[in-house]
């Protein structure tokens, strides 16, 4: 990791943290609303962390991944999972040519340095476990073999939280791959407004200007990576994920609704995602307010309510609220 003094990363912060407005500006220019789901996207392709978007249909969560992906100078590949796909439609196969009697790796829309898996858990468990590894090795297997996916590669994936039929559960171990799972809800009444003002028409909107390039991404991760963090801090982050899975030890009475917590996988996404929102706030360390911020994104999908909970009306949501309210502030 390459070093800088306090007052040079500062400076090249300050620098680079304007590809934020750049590609907020890019893409509110076809989503009305949503910055939070269009910040936490930044902080996935920040840090390299794929990002789970749940939330009801026509909310613009395909419209968002699109409309980030056209913001950048890079690949983009869609991939509509449903209950029929195989891995071969994701990751690709071996095609025979009969004249040189020789096979030829044809790879799969999986070769981008974003994929949208659009409803993700609509596809069955070999199609998961391809792109689980993907997304955990950046690599995937054809035949006898593994090819590396592109630099920087990122999986924006999908979600609809109440439809079942045609839908398979995703495993926890995918799950947990996840850097971070946005909520998508409903725009403001002003601003569903001025969404029907601008989408009511029969012409196809523009599509969004590239606004960043891949090599500008590149040098914000290194920054990113050089961001500051104070012990305490790095100890706050730990502290909230440790509270997941032993909530008595910071007040909360809630064991008895909790099957299992955050690993420490997330303490080490909090760190990161911390740091990307320092980031995009032009500073060159983190505050308690940034991994305040980013608990409820990283912590969400990697707790697991128990049946009693479940029968109280208490989802993962409420879980992780009483956590982060308890867990002493430094």
């Amino acid at each position: 990791m390459t070093t800088y003094t306090r007052d040079e990363l500062a400076t090249l912060i300050e620098q680079h943290a304007h590809i934020h407005q750049r590609v907020l500006e890019s893409v509110s220019s076809v989503v009305v609303g949503q910055t939070h789901v269009a910040q936490r996207l930044l902080v996935g392709l920040l840090t390299g962390g794929h990002v789970l978007l749940e939330g009801m249909p026509g909310l613009a969560k395909t419209l968002s991944v699109s409309a980030l992906a056209g913001s950048l100078h890079a690949t983009f590949s869609r991939v509509q999972f449903t209950p029929d796909l195989l891995p071969a439609d994701l990751v690709g196969t071996l095609i025979y040519n009969p004249r040189d009697h020789e096979f030829s790796t044809r790879k799969g829309p999986i070769f981008a340095n974003i994929v949208l898996a659009d409803e993700i858990n609509r596809a069955p468990a070999k199609v998961q476990s391809a792109l689980l590894e993907a997304m955990q090795e950046r690599q995937v297997t054809i035949g006898d073999t593994s090819h590396k996916l592109p630099d920087p590669f990122l999986v924006l994936a999908t979600m609809n939280p109440v439809e079942q039929e045609g839908t398979y559960r995703l495993p926890e171990a995918q799950i947990d791959r996840f850097m971070l799972k946005v909520k998508v809800d409903y725009p403001s009444r002003e601003e569903e407004l001025e969404i029907a003002m601008k989408m009511a028409h029969t012409t196809p909107m523009k599509p969004v200007e590239p606004v960043v390039e891949v090599s500008e991404i590149v040098t914000a991760r290194k920054l990113v990576d050089a961001v500051n963090i104070d012990a305490r801090i790095a100890a706050y982050a730990t502290d909230l994920t440790r509270a997941t899975r032993d909530p008595r030890s910071v007040g909360v009475e809630a064991a008895h609704l909790i099957d299992f917590g955050a690993s420490p996988r997330a303490s080490i996404n909090l760190l990161l995602a911390a740091k990307a929102l320092a980031f995009l706030a032009g500073r060159s360390y983190v505050t308690p307010t940034d991994v305040k911020s980013a608990a409820p994104d990283v912590l969400r999908h990697r707790v697991a309510p128990s049946y009693q909970a479940l029968a109280e009306g208490i989802d993962a949501e409420q879980i992780v609220a009483q956590v982060i309210n308890h867990v002493p502030v430094p």
